[in-house]
């Protein structure tokens, strides 16, 4: 089979709290694990899209209305849908493992650098398609 899922991969979640929401791929895991024997991806996503700027606003308003809320997730393959588009972050790699998922003080820290590479991405411009919400 075909391995569609690489780290670097933008996905739509199809089921759960975060259905329709997009996320990139950190980690995919094709065999499984032995407590998840299903092949799984671990995935970081964005929960709150940035809000619409526009020319006339603040550096105040512009930043408030800038930020991001991500989420880090387990999911299976089969509740994703890929898509053509990729998201280069090298930074993503080192800061969700495993065993970030065992305890909630390594998911927080994991979540804040997740949150930075976001944002930072997001105001500089780049993959602007990444941080629209999808359209219904």
């Amino acid at each position: 089979m075909v391995k569609v899922y690489k780290p670097g991969k933008v996905a739509i979640v199809l089921r759960g709290r975060q259905a329709g929401k997009k996320v990139v791929v950190i980690k995919q895991l094709d065999e499984g694990t032995k407590d998840r024997p299903y092949p799984h991806a671990i995935v970081a996503g964005i929960e709150r899209y940035p809000l619409k700027v526009t020319r006339r606003m603040g550096q105040k308003k512009l930043a408030r209305r800038s930020k991001v809320k991500p989420f880090i997730k387990v999911i299976n393959y089969s509740h994703m849908f890929p898509t053509r588009y990729a998201l280069e972050l090298e930074g993503l790699k080192g800061s969700v493992a495993s065993d970030t998922f065992k305890e909630p003080t390594q998911r927080e820290d994991a979540k804040k650098t997740i949150k930075k590479m976001l944002e930072d991405r997001y105001t500089s411009g780049k993959n602007k398609w990444f941080f629209q919400p999808l359209r219904f």
